[in-house]
């Protein structure tokens, strides 16, 4: 029954009608105007989970019409027990799984890879994204990270902002929702009537239950948009998005290191965003400002390599997943924090640039160039970026990518990298993807190509891949995140069994799996491997999960490492096994805890530590964490220990007013920080933010020695023109 449903809904889905109306409804979340009456419900949900292929428990219609200028979504989401509503955090782009939501999917090229994602919970928060190629980057997961965040880097974009409004509201027979999503929002084909790709869902979380009106098999999501259904009679106006962001900031703040006293700040700048077609975007943006970023994550690194921070910057977020070609995380061509942050990660001025990004027939466009100011580390430069790809039938697509950075003071100070990629989908469960890139620098002439190709198989039981990767000596993306220098072959595999319990009110899965990493130097040295085994990992219904595993490693050191300050391990080759164990109870519960524990052996000595995060919520307005991570590491060539304590605290008036803080120590860096921020948000991410930095050398959470960096911003931005 579930391959003939699953083969179903790829063959064609269900399909819907956007029905017109003349008056628009008022989104309040009351679902009570005239504009909603006469409408047919949409119906039919079936589950992926808990019990896949069966409908769902709870009654569920959803309506939907337009007025020409914007698509309306209604929502009835009935409840036979709405005292078990899980209502959830009131903060934009929060973590929806921890509640109940209902969420919406739309393909509005039609092209069964692309679309734009609209969610919200019973707290009204706005959670919305960009999805590229299904969510699927093929992404090389890092230590700490989900599977899913993995796998998905490069396809999906949280940080997207549109504009978009939704409201909610809540009595004895359930929940409602009400959404307005303007068509200057989105980005579609050229033709006044549009037939899109549709997918709706709604999870009940108390029940750990997901369902879609186009069925979704259990090993997908939503961004699975082959599976999605249609929706016919899409009305849209022929106007063109344009609108101005303009900012202006004021504050003070003082680098000890070199400021005798704060220095008074004061900034204007903005973005233009104009339709130069339907389905092509220009942004134009002139003094571009961060501020209301929230800091990076402390982190402990116990390798010889460097850590990869994701980016946060809104600016380089939108569209992101356009310019995304290589490996994430392993050999990113291109990584916008290249760009405005320099090697000791402090900002770098922006003076301004342009992106164009978008459809020209059946290929998708993404321009890029920025322009940088001098600063202490370096030049001021120009970065120039040119991405096409071209979608094609069953998953699959082609494309190619141009990155050149340029000092714009001087000649004979550049780098330049050229690639092309592609995918191959097989039916559902099988996808091929490929990659080969070289770079140019001046006085580098060795083997400066690197290439790569990734087999992966994905069914309702199995999850598989095998990757290899090859990177030449000279290979220098410097406009994007080489996670090793100097050359090297890497190989990986992954099996992994998934078992299900529909019956159980225990186990809701089991999930062995075993899987082999190896780095080897292109002289065939054998620079680090990893077999990792886990046959007892569990999930359970209420969403907690429990797995311990086996960890075989080596490490071959061609130079002495210093680890710590006080510590450097020599040349040899190093063996050794350790017991990792990971524990998490249900993550929607007032209280939560993330456990994660490693013991064993480390190079020629030992390692014992982990992290805990405790999590703690009331209501959908307050909500707390504390991580803490230690590590107790025992050498022959001496002990040290590594310490991260990070408690961060929330409070949410409304979806769209917040106050947020988060408190970081780490002794590798000896370094205590502090960031605190009040937003009062609008449209798309704009509206007023207040934002305190403090900086601290530090020998412990509480034991500060001198001050390093402190700063006070008020920041207000606001959009105009028509953006819908």
């Amino acid at each position: 029954m579930l391959t003939l449903l699953c083969a179903l809904s790829l063959a064609q889905g269900p399909t819907a009608t956007a029905h017109v109306v003349t008056t628009s409804p008022v989104i309040d979340g009351r679902l009570n105007d005239p504009a909603w009456r006469d409408v047919p419900p949409i119906t039919g949900f079936i589950q992926r989970e808990l019990h896949e292929g069966t409908p769902i428990t709870e009654r569920t219609e959803v309506r939907i019409i337009t007025d020409g200028q914007a698509l309306y979504v209604g929502a009835w989401l009935y409840d036979t027990d709405p005292s078990g509503i899980v209502r959830g955090e009131k903060v934009r782009d929060g973590d929806i799984s921890k509640s109940d939501y209902f969420g919406i999917l739309l393909d509005t090229y039609h092209d069964r890879q692309n679309g734009f994602v609209f969610t919200t919970t019973p707290a009204a928060i706005e959670y919305d994204a960009q999805v590229v190629n299904e969510g699927e980057g093929g992404g090389i997961q890092l230590p700490g990270q989900t599977r899913a965040s993995a796998g998905s880097l490069g396809g999906f974009n949280l940080n997207w902002d549109g504009t978009w409004t939704v409201a909610t509201s809540v009595d004895s027979a359930g929940w409602y929702a009400e959404f307005r999503i303007p068509f200057t929002t989105l980005r579609y084909a050229a033709g006044e009537q549009q037939t899109w790709g549709l997918n709706l869902v709604r999870s009940i979380r108390r029940k750990n239950e997901e369902s879609f009106w186009s069925f979704v098999p259990r090993q997908f999501s939503l961004m699975k948009i082959s599976h999605a259904g249609t929706l016919a009679g899409v009305h849209v106006p022929t106007r063109r998005v344009l609108t101005a962001t303009p900012y202006a900031l004021t504050g003070v703040e003082r680098n000890f290191a070199v400021d005798p006293e704060a220095k008074s700040r004061g900034d204007v700048g903005g973005e233009i965003k104009y339709g130069v077609t339907p389905s092509l975007t220009l942004d134009l943006t002139y003094n571009t400002d961060f501020a209301q970023v929230e800091v990076d994550e402390q982190r402990t690194n116990l390798t010889r390599f460097p850590l990869f921070f994701p980016e946060k910057r809104p600016f380089f977020l939108e569209n992101a997943g356009i310019f995304s070609a290589g490996t994430p995380q392993a050999v990113d061509l291109f990584f916008t924090r290249r760009i405005g942050i320099d090697t000791m990660g402090q900002p770098v001025p922006i003076v301004g640039g342009g992106r164009v990004t978008g459809r020209v027939g059946a290929v998708t466009v993404g321009a890029l160039q920025i322009f940088t100011a001098r600063a202490t580390t370096q030049g001021a430069m120009s970065y120039s970026v040119l991405r096409l790809q071209h979608e094609l039938a069953a998953r699959s697509r082609i494309g190619v990518i141009a990155i050149q950075r340029t000092a714009t003071a001087q000649s004979g100070d550049w780098n330049r990298v050229t690639g092309v990629d592609g995918r191959i989908g097989i039916h559902d469960a099988w996808t091929i993807d490929w990659w080969g890139a070289a770079s140019a620098t001046p006085g580098r002439d060795r083997d400066a190509s690197a290439y790569s190709a990734r087999l992966a198989y994905q069914t309702g039981s199995w999850n598989t891949l095998a990757r290899f990767i090859q990177v030449g000596r000279d290979f220098d993306p410097e406009v994007g995140f080489l996670n090793r220098p100097d050359g090297y072959r890497f190989y990986e595999s992954t099996v992994m069994w998934i078992k299900r319990y529909p019956g159980s009110t225990l186990v809701k899965e089991w999930h062995p799996h075993v899987g082999y990493r190896g780095y080897y130097g292109l002289d065939g040295f054998r620079q680090e491997d990893r077999i990792h085994l886990d046959i007892t990992e569990w999930s359970l219904p209420s969403g907690a999960m429990i797995g311990p595993e086996v960890n075989i490693e080596h490490q071959g050191l061609q130079q002495p490492f210093a680890i710590a300050r006080n510590v450097t391990l020599p040349v040899g080759s190093y063996e050794y096994a350790s017991l990792g164990f990971d524990f998490g109870t249900n993550p929607s519960a007032p209280f939560a805890l993330l456990l994660r524990a490693d013991v064993g052996g480390f190079y020629n000595g030992s390692r014992r530590g982990g992290s805990v995060t405790l999590s703690a919520r009331r209501g959908s307005s307050v909500s707390a964490s504390l991580l803490t991570e230690y590590n107790d590491v025992r050498l022959d060539q001496g002990n040290f220990t590594r310490v991260v304590i990070a408690p961060r605290v929330a409070y949410f008036f409304t979806p769209r007013i917040m106050f947020q803080t988060l408190v970081q120590y780490s002794n590798q860096v000896d370094a205590w920080t502090a960031n605190a921020r009040f937003g009062w948000l609008s449209t798309a991410g704009t509206g007023l933010f207040v934002v305190f930095n403090e900086g601290q050398e530090a020998e412990g959470f509480f034991r500060w020695n001198r001050p390093q960096s402190r700063s006070l911003i008020v920041k207000y931005t606001r959009q105009f023109g028509r953006s819908g």
